[in-house]
């Protein structure tokens, strides 16, 4: 019996320690699910000193020409601590009427008596924090500082603020994708913002911050203090009326061609620079944006501008020279088990190997790739190697695309590989890569990597150089150069791009028309047309690549990229004083320069380009000039913008100067429009607030 008793009692205890275990599992439960978020919110809530970071100012962004594309502007969280210790009844009667008044004149979007009820109602139900504004200019950040009671400060006037920063592009579109976007916690960067990003940051200061009411924290006055260093400025190789000039250009013939998408990229020879690059795609609404760096990031066969590099590779083994005859037929023949097809009804017949670049004869390059390689196939894949068309350039812009190629003795290759590569198929390399490749041949062979910046500059001083940087000494002999230098100049004078020729100077390149989806029959032909070359030929100072994709109207690259290049070509030429010849020509008109208001040291300069002299005496005394033609002379005038109580007049001047005036009178700018400024907001003459932001409207 006692045995049972006790059996009974251990079953029974085990039985109790279960219920209790079970018990307090189920209150853990209900704990955790309904009440322990609001326990820590009432642990957070009683915390009431943090140690918080600084945000540093993120450097600017400038152009070549000094000219300021991206800038920090701050913005204002603004609002006051009614129920503050020092605030008694009797200071918060006598400053309410005055500081409703003032907060009304600022923020229209209330009234005085608004403002005035919402303040007694935020000290009646004690509130520690009611809020004017979410994004005050600095302007008026300033005046507010100063209006009654405010202007005490925050422990004896209850005033809070909270300072952020806007990023804004300040020439709009222009170059938008290749400045890119900074990377944020919910977000990857893009651009030269993205790969320059620990430089513009800064580093972060350090504070004590003390609740003020809700999640709004201010810096305790007496607390340590760590500064913030301000991001250092990134000066690019980006020149903004050269980029304008190629935007325009490109979306005009995407428009004509009814076009998918197109890119541009204009590089200086001998440095690598990259001057200018567009890339433009339709999106939804039928409008042409920059959203994708194609020149960068999008590799496709390239086509007929591929030719010159098997060109290069059978010229370096000594398989072929210029003058040796190939027998293209009747413009359809058999190579290896492919029909290869020249776009002349009944063919080329028998004509050089120069010619065969000239024409872009497929038969040609295919037979001289074929008969030489098909024994030997990776010698061919070694040549396109050795002219670092296999690998990346490394740019300082992420997302570069790796190029493909097929290899023998790879799942790629096939018996027709060689016939396909030879003419730029089975091959993805993107425009930039190509351009690279086309000014190692106007730099004599000097391979450079393409580079977006030239320095980064802290405060106005220098602090880094981007040099040149070399990928590939040398990519081919002098003798190829000289050989390969000549058929790309006899493309343009006598070959595809004939209707590009002009006499004022020398184009040297290759037309490209490539088939997007080559190969894949049950698809509808696409094209993609290109571009690709060098001016001025005799003493190459600028290479250009033009790409157009999907266009319905055209898909030669002849008749689609070649015309842009052109035009490109025809404004830098006229733009850069250095090509300009004085015509003795009675037929030739020469213009005179378009006299507008501004620097008075630039106009001089552009006057001295075009050969005039003009008396500086009248207006020795200032920076600043406007002036118009008389008869036989030039007259000038001061201009005037010492007035600092209100906005200048910067209409009819370049933006570059109206920039600067506006930035020395404490104000910011956004620009709409291209050419010189017609209208600007703020009207000239109104009351003038440091922190501003005037709107400038152009027009060519």
């Amino acid at each position: 019996m006692s045995s049972r008793r006790s059996i009974l009692i251990k079953y029974n205890t085990l039985y109790l320690i279960l219920i209790l275990v079970s018990m307090y599992f189920v209150y853990k439960i209900i704990y955790f699910q309904f009440f322990y978020d609001k326990a820590l919110i009432e642990d957070a809530l009683k915390t009431t000193k943090v140690y918080a970071s600084i945000e540093p100012r993120r450097g600017d962004i400038y152009s070549s020409d000094e000219k300021l594309l991206v800038t920090s502007i701050a913005y204002y969280e603004v609002g006051m601590d009614p129920n503050s210790d020092a605030i008694t009844q009797k200071i918060f009667d006598e400053n309410l009427d005055s500081l409703s008044l003032c907060l009304s004149q600022v923020i229209p979007t209330k009234t005085k008596e608004q403002f005035r009820n919402e303040l007694i109602r935020a000290r009646d139900s004690g509130s520690r924090y009611y809020r004017f504004s979410f994004n005050l200019n600095y302007s008026d950040f300033k005046k507010m500082s100063d209006f009654p009671l405010l202007r005490r400060g925050r422990l004896k006037g209850g005033f809070v603020y909270q300072k952020n920063y806007i990023r804004e592009n300040l020439f709009g579109q222009l170059a938008k994708r290749t400045l890119g976007t900074q990377p944020t916690d919910r977000a990857n960067g893009v651009g030269l913002e993205d790969f320059f990003n620990e430089e513009l940051k800064g580093v972060e200061g350090h504070t004590i911050n003390e609740r003020i009411a809700g999640n709004f924290w201010m810096p305790i006055e007496d607390a340590q203090y760590i500064e913030p260093q301000n991001g250092y400025d990134l000066i690019t190789t980006i020149n903004i009326e050269l980029q304008d000039i190629v935007e325009t250009a490109l979306e005009k013939q995407l428009t004509k061609c009814e076009a998918g998408f197109g890119t541009v990229v204009v590089m200086e020879v001998k440095t690598g620079k990259v001057l200018a690059i567009a890339n433009k795609e339709l999106d939804s609404k039928g409008k042409y944006v920059e959203k994708t760096n194609h020149a960068v990031a999008y590799a496709i066969d390239p086509g007929s501008t591929f030719k010159l590099a098997s060109a290069i590779i059978a010229l370096e083994d000594g398989y072929i020279t210029p003058d040796d005859i190939i027998d293209t037929g009747n413009g359809s023949k058999k190579i290896s088990y492919k029909i290869v097809r020249d776009t002349k009804t009944g063919g080329y017949g028998e004509i050089s190997f120069q010619r065969v670049i000239e024409v872009s004869s497929n038969i040609g390059i295919a037979t001289v790739i074929y008969n030489n390689y098909k024994n030997n196939p990776l010698k061919f894949y070694n040549g396109i190697e050795k002219l670092n068309l296999t690998k990346p350039l490394g740019v300082s812009i992420k997302g570069e695309t790796t190029p493909i190629v097929s290899k023998p003795n790879t799942s790629s290759w096939s018996g027709i590989s060689l016939v396909q590569m030879s003419m730029g198929y089975e091959l993805q390399i993107t425009p930039l890569q190509i351009l690279a490749f086309y000014n190692a041949i106007a730099n004599n062979g000097k391979l450079l990597k393409p580079i977006f910046a030239e320095a980064l500059a802290d405060k106005n001083k220098i602090i880094k150089y981007f040099e040149p940087e070399v990928l590939n000494e040398q990519i081919c002999s002098h003798k190829t150069l000289s050989q390969v230098q000549k058929m790309l100049l006899e493309v343009v004078e006598n070959g595809t791009a004939k209707n590009i020729k002009n006499e004022n100077y020398k184009i040297a390149g290759k037309t490209g028309t490539a088939q997007m989806n080559y190969g894949k029959d049950s698809l509808p032909t696409e094209y993609h047309a290109s571009f690709v070359g060098y001016f001025p030929a005799d003493a190459p100072e600028f290479s250009c690549i033009v790409s157009i994709y999907e266009p319905k109207n055209g898909f030669y690259g002849a008749s689609v990229s070649a015309p842009v290049f052109k035009e490109i070509a025809d404004k830098i030429y006229s733009l850069n004083p250095k090509y300009y010849k004085a015509s003795t020509d009675e037929n030739t008109i020469c213009s005179k320069p378009v006299l507008k208001k501004g620097s008075k040291q630039e106009t001089n300069k552009v006057f001295n380009w075009f050969g005039y002299k003009i008396d500086l005496k009248e207006v020795n005394q200032t920076d600043w000039i406007t002036g118009t033609y008389t008869e036989d002379a030039i007259k000038l005038k001061p201009v005037s913008f010492s007035d600092n109580r209100k906005v200048p007049d910067v209409r009819n001047m370049g933006l570059k100067d109206a920039v600067v005036v506006l930035e020395n009178a404490g104000l910011s700018t956004q620009t709409h429009g291209r050419g010189r400024i017609y209208k600007q907001t703020p009207n000239a003459g109104s009351e003038l607030r440091k922190g501003d932001k005037v709107i400038l409207y152009l027009c060519e």
